[in-house]
């Protein structure tokens, strides 16, 4: 048995990608993972059965997310993770960055609000508690950027520049922790830039730009360390075992680099999407603009004709 509390990681063979998509599944994330997507799954069909609809590409985002979150925990590549600073970046960032971006494009607290029972008079069921929790002082806070912001930045140098890191990999509790963590941040941090859901913080699209990029610089800056360290810095990797052939420090160069690319890909996909949803938040408001000034249209067309009427009646 390593450090770790995985038993098989100790005699891995050298990495390849074959090998790391290999299944090995976390019963942890792949429980959480499949009762997510029936959950979802029974939502969506709630919603048809009673003759609702609901698009296709949020069940696509949503589905992907889930898979993503499958991939980083359920194959070998969590195994590696274990023993190799590189691999275990890329679960990271996946996790943190990619998945919970996947995961809010499928709006499932809209879908949940849409597809729960509301409960009777006086009552209070899972929808009436969703909406409790969505109105609560904690959603306004930990959804600020005063929060998320710090959070997001804390995540990365005060874990893995403390003994933090290697205390929680040290267990497998402790390494599923650190994991979900790594889910939590991301989705606490991307929700107000981008999310879907209704939330308690929602600024205009420019200062959600703002709050995106205010954070990515730090995520550059981390990668940059572990690529310029001349030592290994990560007690958990600084010996990897010998089956594996690697070197520590060519390692943690390797997951500097990673860290550093990985944080221009969401801000990317981010990007596109806070453009996308202001291109059509300004076109719905174009349209309810245009509606308005049809009914006043309307409305001045009215009090002419019955003025006309007026003159009309007093002229008989």
């Amino acid at each position: 048995m390593d450090h770790s509390g995985h038993g098989t990681t100790m005699d891995l063979p050298p990495f390849t990608l074959g090998r790391g998509l290999e299944w090995s599944a976390d019963p942890f994330f792949l429980i959480g993972c499949l009762v997510a997507l029936a959950l979802y799954g029974w939502g969506v069909a709630r919603l048809v059965r009673r003759g609702d609809g609901w698009p296709v590409g949020r069940t696509v985002a949503f589905t992907v997310g889930v898979l993503s979150v499958m991939l980083m925990m359920c194959t070998k590549l969590n195994d590696y993770g274990m023993v190799m600073f590189s691999v275990h970046m890329v679960q990271h960032m996946v996790i943190s960055m990619l998945s919970p971006i996947l995961l809010l494009l499928g709006a499932p607290i809209t879908l949940a609000l849409r597809a729960l029972p509301v409960a009777g008079r006086g009552r209070k069921g899972p929808r009436e508690l969703l909406l409790m929790l969505l109105h609560s002082w904690y959603m306004r806070i930990i959804t600020h950027p005063a929060f998320t912001i710090p959070l997001f930045i804390a995540s990365l140098y005060a874990l893995y520049f403390t003994p933090v890191f290697d205390f929680l990999m040290g267990s497998k509790p402790g390494h599923i922790a650190m994991m979900v963590h790594f889910l939590m941040v991301g989705l606490v941090f991307f929700w107000p830039i981008m999310g879907v859901d209704p939330g308690p913080h929602r600024p205009g699209y420019v200062m959600r730009m703002l709050e995106l990029f205010a954070g990515m610089p730090f995520h550059a800056f981390f990668g940059i360390a572990l690529m310029m360290a001349s030592t290994p810095m990560i007690g958990t990797y600084a010996n990897p075992p010998a089956s594996l052939g690697i070197d520590a420090l060519g390692d943690q160069t390797a997951a500097g680099g990673i860290a550093w690319a990985f944080s221009e890909i969401p801000s990317v996909l981010v990007l596109i999407a806070l453009l996308f949803q202001w291109q059509r938040s300004e076109a719905r408001q174009a349209r309810r603009k245009d509606r308005a000034a049809d009914r006043d249209g309307d409305k001045e067309l009215e009090e002419y004709n019955a003025y006309l009427a007026s003159l009309s009646a007093r002229g008989r």
